[in-house]
């Protein structure tokens, strides 16, 4: 089920289909595939020229067909452009008056089906804008322009994300698996309200949200590490509503982390509120006993911010307390029916934005990937995430 395409192999489907651009750093072995018209939209990248694995997955499908979707174009990509929230009174992907259902859900076009234009190009950096209209489901019109900065990292900054040094070489145990590859790129996501009227809460906010989407498969799991208190003083560890309750052999709690599974076969979503979310959240692809993928997302995650719009899709007692990151397992939304992917996401929201006109805020999403041998690949995860390969791959085996 995972992704067994290089970059190389990527790249010349994209280009087959749209314009694409590659970012490259000064040795050429980390890359970024960007895509203006599909939403200003990372597709994908790698580690290792392009001989290496790609890490994004690409809905190749609708990508070729050129068609439009209803609902939501799901074209994937490593990073993406939305705006929240997707449900409750203030939605964006629900008309007014609409039953809040798979059936009436339509992705706002600006976000889903219209291309951004390419602004400014470097090697290692481009920046694309777009100017929009959106309407959400209490009436109130958003006019904005929104910028999006690609920038590809050098790897010393890549590890430098993590806290590390770069790794290379060979193990502690003295095998050739200590060498880790690895590729890091942000994206500085700024919007500008251009309308004429404040945005208020009583109105409805908006967010930024940045959503990572990749290939699934049997052996991913990916975790959310979490603040540790009391329910009373941050609310509950996780909140998995959004599509049904998550079962227990698909989400788990232990020790500092929730894990939740990664393999496309059961639709289901969770989410961490900002009072419980750390700064960073991630997977892991454990492919074999010598080889691994961990894939990271750090962003930004402003300390007391508490109002974050709310995504349910319900009318909402409380608009403004939602999940500040997020993570969505693709599956078949009923028997029989068709998957959207499958996939699964890493996501990350700024805290809703009360702006007045011509004021603007800008979201930092940052994705990294290491590749490398479980022990290589151990120290990473334990810095990012605070637990190590062991605790990832045991998280469903033995007690919570």
């Amino acid at each position: 089920m995972g992704s067994a395409s290089t970059f190389g192999d990527d790249l010349d489907f994209l280009r087959r289909h749209t314009e694409t651009l590659v970012l490259t750093e000064a040795d050429g072995a980390a890359r970024v595939a960007l895509c203006p018209a599909l939403q200003g939209r990372v597709a994908t990248s790698t580690a290792d020229g392009l001989a290496g694995r790609s890490f994004g997955w690409l809905n190749r499908e609708l990508i070729a067909s050129g068609r439009q979707d209803p609902h939501m174009n799901a074209y994937g990509g490593e990073d993406r452009f939305w705006l929240g929230p997707e449900g409750g009174q203030f939605s964006l992907f629900f008309a007014p008056g609409a039953s809040q259902d798979l059936a009436h859900w339509q992705t706002p076009a600006p976000i889903d089906a219209e291309p951004f234009t390419l602004a400014e190009r470097g090697e290692d950096r481009a920046l694309l804008r777009k100017t929009m209209r959106l309407i959400n489901a209490s009436g109130t019109v958003f006019d904005l322009e929104v910028e999006r900065e690609v920038q590809l990292y050098a790897t010393e900054r890549t590890w430098r994300e993590v806290g590390l040094a770069p790794r290379g070489g060979v193990s502690k145990s003295g095998r050739e698996g200590g060498r880790v590859k690895a590729v890091g790129f942000e994206t500085r996501n700024r919007i500008v309200n251009r309308g004429a009227a404040p945005w208020l809460h009583e109105t409805g906010l908006i967010s930024i949200w940045i959503a990572g989407t990749f290939a699934p498969s049997p052996s991913t799991i990916i975790v959310l590490p979490f603040r540790a208190g009391t329910e009373a003083e941050l609310g509950p560890i996780v909140n998995d509503r959004y599509f049904g309750r998550v079962p227990s052999d698909r989400l788990a709690i232990k020790g500092s982390a929730v894990y939740f599974r990664g393999d496309g076969q059961q639709r289901g979503k969770i989410g961490l509120s900002p009072g419980r979310a750390r700064p960073s959240l991630g997977s892991y692809d454990a492919q074999g006993a010598d080889a691994g993928v961990l894939t990271l997302v750090t962003y930004s995650l402003p300390g007391g911010a508490r109002d974050y719009v709310n995504s349910l899709w319900e009318h909402q007692r409380e608009p403004y307390r939602g999940d500040a990151i997020n993570s969505y397992n693709d599956g078949p939304p009923a028997p029989g029916a068709k998957a959207l992917g499958p996939f699964y996401e890493l996501e990350s929201s700024s805290p809703a934005l009360a702006l007045a006109p011509g004021t603007s805020a800008e979201h930092v999403h940052r994705t990294l990937h290491f590749v490398g041998a479980p022990e290589a690949l151990d120290e990473v995860a334990r810095a990012a995430l605070g637990v190590g390969v062991a605790d990832i791959t045991s998280a469903f085996s033995g007690p919570a």
